[in-house]
């Protein structure tokens, strides 16, 4: 497909075609567009809805918690979620058992956003994954690759 120092444009439809790395990346962008326009009436994006939703849970979480379920790096979750703290849909505070530990607090106004985005939510997902021929598989298999990720020590 190349020789020594060169790269012919085959190679590069070939990779074009082939890269399992490529098209996920397409349909993941593509899905986040849907969303974010969906999610537009609400105010937040799909990502935002994400990191919402990684919130709610019985106990404040920390934010290693939330990184490595979102498959962030800390600083790129910290920095996803400044815009929410200034609109007040989000809380940090200390961690009480450990002052330098930081924990994360869905406000009244984050839970009312995710209350009234859920059901723009419901209704896309549905619609895209009856256009998917096996969308639990699609899940098993990304699943699959996140797993690898964390395996080899990659993972956000």
């Amino acid at each position: 497909m190349h020789q020594s120092g060169t790269l012919i444009f085959e190679t590069t439809l070939h990779v074009r075609h082939a890269c399992l790395c490529l098209h996920a990346q397409q349909a993941a962008r593509a899905l986040a567009r849907r969303f974010d326009v969906a999610l537009k009436p609400v105010g937040i994006t799909s990502g935002q809805f994400s990191l919402l939703m990684s919130l709610n849970r019985p106990e404040p979480p920390g934010l290693g918690s939330v990184a490595a379920l979102l498959a962030l790096d800390r600083t790129t979750l910290t920095a996803n979620l400044k815009p929410l703290e200034r609109r007040g849909l989000v809380e940090t505070a200390a961690d009480p058992k450990d002052r330098r530990a930081r924990r994360l607090r869905l406000t009244p106004d984050g839970r009312s956003v995710l209350v009234a985005a859920l059901p723009i939510w419901q209704h896309l997902h549905a619609e895209v994954e009856v256009s998917l021929s096996d969308p639990d598989r699609l899940r098993a298999e990304l699943s699959l690759l996140s797993k690898s990720d964390e395996q080899h020590g990659i993972a956000g």
